[in-house]
């Protein structure tokens, strides 16, 4: 008996016993944060999020250290991380694939000019922000322009995952608003990326040579796989693919290239995701071939895999480094100068190019949406000590605070169905 409990507890503890568990718990805990926050009108990714956030340091780590450490040991997050990842490429494959071009190509002229001024103005109140903060929160082993550049790019960015999954359970997906705020999302992000890979490369080496050969090669990746690969694999795959189930040859060679599209945009140094995207945005253009292929790997990414993604934000977030009334203030100035950049400045814009104001302020509302997205760039500027442990913890408040922000604004202002 004590040799088959020995055995016991040797099996509960092997790498591949913890990641079921946390797998099970995460599921379950962000199960039941998603019933309860869909009763306060938000997403199902806010409950992942919180879900992520109650396992983590800021809450269960304090009530029940021992349990913490048990789920979740030194080491064994980084399995989950990457686990994650994977749903991630999945779901922005699928992104890709219900991306309607024609409609992207009757909007390119609005998109540009809402990404780039939803980028410009938080850029520079960021960067403003960043000087005012300075003295008492910033790096001076580094230097004011590392900061004020790094806050720049973290007011800039949008989720685009977690907006896609907005839209998604809001029901634009294939709507000329939900596309118009996905290409937006898509065009800031990348813009975004290409931006703090300049600013990393400033700050690693003092010159921007590797950032600028970084952003060559996106934009020629984009243009290949648009302009050749996609005009090849309609030719070659579209007329097969058309009225039939997806055999196992293209259901393995959509995975293939998805694969290899996301390695090659790792490489380049924009991030793997995009290169899910891009490929699902190259594949055959027929709606029936790509409805099926949804289907075929839709619900495993969203109802297994999604969620870890999103619960793994939260557990590395610590809410308890903001221990005063001043750092709240600070976090406050922060949120507000956030929301006025980001929701402010997309708004405005989508109005200047001739959209209602009721469509302006649901795109300013989805692009304020910050998400995951933020706090890899706010992890990376961790890791650099550009960032100090408190602006991280506000950066981060501020990120989930603009997420949850989206959801109430657009089920409030979205076009109700007739009938």
């Amino acid at each position: 008996m004590n040799a088959f409990l020995d055995e016991l507890v040797r099996n509960l503890n092997s790498p591949l016993s913890s990641l079921i568990l946390q797998i099970l718990v995460i599921l379950l805990v962000a199960r039941l944060c998603g019933i309860l926050v869909r009763y306060l009108g938000q997403p199902q990714v806010i409950g992942e999020i919180l879900a992520g956030i109650f396992l983590g340091p800021s809450l269960l780590k304090i009530v029940a250290p021992e349990v913490h450490a048990f789920l979740f040991p030194q080491g064994s997050v980084q399995r989950l991380y990457f686990l994650s990842q994977v749903g991630i490429l999945l779901f922005m494959f699928i992104v890709g694939l219900e991306l309607d071009i024609k409609i992207l190509r009757s909007k390119a002229r609005s998109a540009v000019v809402i990404s780039q001024v939803s980028i410009i103005v938080p850029f520079i109140l960021g960067i403003g922000l960043a000087f005012l903060l300075f003295a008492e929160y910033g790096p001076h082993d580094k230097g004011a322009l590392a900061f004020a550049l790094f806050m720049g790019i973290a007011m800039s960015i949008t989720a685009f995952p977690v907006l896609a999954r907005i839209i998604q359970e809001q029901g634009l997906t294939r709507t000329q608003l939900g596309t118009l705020a996905i290409t937006c999302a898509a065009v800031d992000d990348v813009t975004a990326w290409c931006l703090l890979a300049l600013v990393v490369g400033l700050v690693k080496s003092g010159t921007g040579e590797g950032a600028v050969w970084t952003i060559a090669f996106a934009i020629l990746y984009t243009f290949f796989m648009l302009f050749i690969v996609r005009p090849v694999l309609n030719k070659r795959f579209g007329l097969s693919a058309k009225g039939a189930q997806p055999s196992s040859g293209l259901l393995a060679f959509a995975f293939i290239t998805l694969l290899l599209s996301a390695w090659i945009t790792e490489m380049i140094g924009i991030h793997a995701l995009f290169g899910a995207f891009l490929m699902g945005v190259v594949m055959p253009e027929q709606n029936e071939f790509k409805e099926k292929l949804t289907a075929r790997i839709q619900d495993v990414t969203t109802i297994i895999l999604l969620p870890l993604f999103f619960a793994f934000t939260g557990l590395r977030t610590q809410i308890g480094l903001l221990d005063d009334a001043q750092s709240w203030l600070i976090c406050a100035l922060v949120l507000s100068v956030a929301i006025l950049g980001k929701l402010g400045g997309a708004t405005i814009a989508a109005r200047f190019t001739g959209h209602s104001w009721r469509t302006s302020w649901i795109l300013g509302a989805l692009m304020n949406t910050r998400g995951l997205m933020e706090l890899i760039v706010l992890n990376l500027g961790y890791d650099l000590r550009i960032l100090s442990p408190k602006i991280f913890t506000m950066m981060v408040v501020m990120a989930v605070t603009t997420t949850m922000m989206a959801g109430p604004i657009v089920r409030l202002l979205k076009p109700q169905p007739v009938g």
